[in-house]
């Protein structure tokens, strides 16, 4: 009995070897993979870390150039008298003040 038993996992082996072969791989990488993906999701490339500074940036000075337009409309209407313009025209420089001030310095003219 145990010979015929030994004998038929035998000639099931060549059916069975992939399944097996592909199971053992998947059990013995699954640390490592997973290990891996662990890595990827806690770890930020430097190119991601340069791609959101630029967004930041990008996004501050699309700001800035807001507030510039509404800072000349209100200090138009300052001009003309409007005492409530002129106290918006000075909330908008400030918040304008702080934006350059988080801004990088533009490079130098290479004139």
């Amino acid at each position: 009995m145990r010979a015929s038993l030994s004998l038929a996992a035998l000639l099931a082996l060549p059916l069975l070897s992939g399944c097996l072969a592909r199971a053992a791989v998947d059990v013995v990488t699954f640390p490592v993979r997973a290990a891996g993906e662990v890595v990827d999701v806690a770890t930020t490339s430097q190119s991601e870390r340069d791609e959101k500074r630029g967004r930041e940036l990008r996004k501050r000075e699309e700001r800035l150039g807001k507030l510039e337009r509404d800072y000349d409309d209100e200090i138009a209407d300052c001009e003309k008298g409007d005492e409530r313009a002129c106290e918006k025209a000075r909330q908008i420089w400030a918040e304008m003040e702080e934006i350059r001030a988080s801004l990088p310095a533009p490079p130098p003219d290479g004139d």
